[in-house]
């Protein structure tokens, strides 16, 4: 572990090692989607685990993944991967969460999905890149955010996007990859009366404002850290973080706080065209209120469920109370990998 208790180094495998077939006693275990993003990494994983000494188990139905995470780091292995998008991911870490093991496995992003943002956001830039990164050793210790039951890595997001996310169907995510998410929220937009929602939260340590012209008489104008109004999204990064002036793409990781955007009002004018979701976050079309905090609650304000996405799993209740362990899950990152992005 380093001096800052923030990063360890995991000696290699020998170059003959090869793939174990000794069911749930392996030391290194990647679970496997085979139906994440188009379809077309699985001859590749399963070369590249074989090559870097991984037992690989595959998923055939939903719950697998978590199924098998747990099993792997309930029975001693020492580095659980993750092979698919920001869905297969979350699940594989609640297995091992399951299995009591979160913060003693070391966990490894293989991106294999439509966006793979979270991989993306920890330096790793595909799979070839992924494999390379468990071999270099460097592992950081990130957040983990809950919320209620679940949990998330990336992100919690609720309103239009996650509505859109929840109505964007497989085959148009094989066709358009991450388009397809930006194409079926603007979709949405014209129709879209928002979320009557509170948000509360007993702590901010960063706060902005950013009131639209276009929207004067926005909730979000008023310099009060609790927010109730109607919302077109919530936003709620770990590592991520969402556009904004001033406001880095790329969230820590490591600082024990979510990056909370609430996108409020509704949107003005014909927002078809193009770039219309691009504008709609920047803050042309709404209000932006925006905070940092270890941990808040989001409430609706007239008792029906609220859609959330916890990283692409789809969660609904009327209620969600969030907050952040800190550096609760030890993470392979890439070179590119910034603990403190500052743009």
């Amino acid at each position: 572990m380093g001096d800052d208790g923030t990063e360890r180094r995991f000696e290699a495998l020998d170059d003959g090692a090869g793939v174990r077939t000794d069911g749930c006693d392996a030391e290194r275990v990647l679970v496997l989607n085979p139906a994440a993003g188009t379809g077309d990494h699985v001859a590749e994983v399963r070369s590249r685990a074989a090559e870097h000494g991984f037992d690989v188990r595959e998923t055939e139905g939903e719950g697998d993944a978590v199924e098998f995470a747990r099993e792997a780091a309930a029975a001693g292995a020492s580095v659980v991967a993750a092979a698919g998008g920001d869905g297969t991911l979350n699940e594989v870490v609640r297995g091992i969460q399951a299995a009591e093991k979160l913060g003693e496995v070391a966990f490894a992003v293989v991106p294999a999905g439509t966006g793979n943002n979270f991989a993306s956001n920890v330096g790793i830039g595909g799979i070839a890149d992924a494999f390379r990164a468990i071999e270099r050793g460097e592992v950081r210790e990130i957040d983990v955010g809950t919320a209620n039951d679940g949990l998330f890595l990336n992100s919690c997001v609720a309103g239009l996007t996650a509505d859109a996310s929840a109505a964007t169907d497989s085959e148009m995510k094989e066709r358009l990859g991450v388009l397809a998410y930006v194409l079926t929220t603007i979709r949405h937009l014209p129709d879209y009366d928002g979320l009557p929602l509170r948000v509360r939260t007993d702590e901010v340590v960063d706060e902005a404002i950013e009131p639209a012209d276009a929207e004067p008489d926005a909730d979000a104008t008023a310099r009060d850290p609790d927010w109730e109004g109607r919302a077109l999204m919530v936003l709620i990064g770990n590592a991520r973080r969402f556009p904004g002036q001033g406001w880095p793409a790329p969230g820590n990781a490591e600082d024990g706080l979510l990056d909370v955007t609430v996108v409020a009002g509704q949107p003005s004018g014909d927002l078809l065209g193009d770039g219309a979701l691009g504008r709609l976050l920047a803050g042309e079309e709404t209000a932006m209120h925006r905070l940092r905090a270890p941990a808040l609650s989001i409430e609706s304000l007239d008792d029906e469920p609220i859609q959330f996405s916890l990283d692409g799993e789809m969660v609904s209740t009327p209620s969600l109370d969030v907050s952040i362990e800190r550096r609760r899950l030890p993470l392979f990152v890439g070179e590119g990998y910034d603990p403190e992005p500052t743009s």
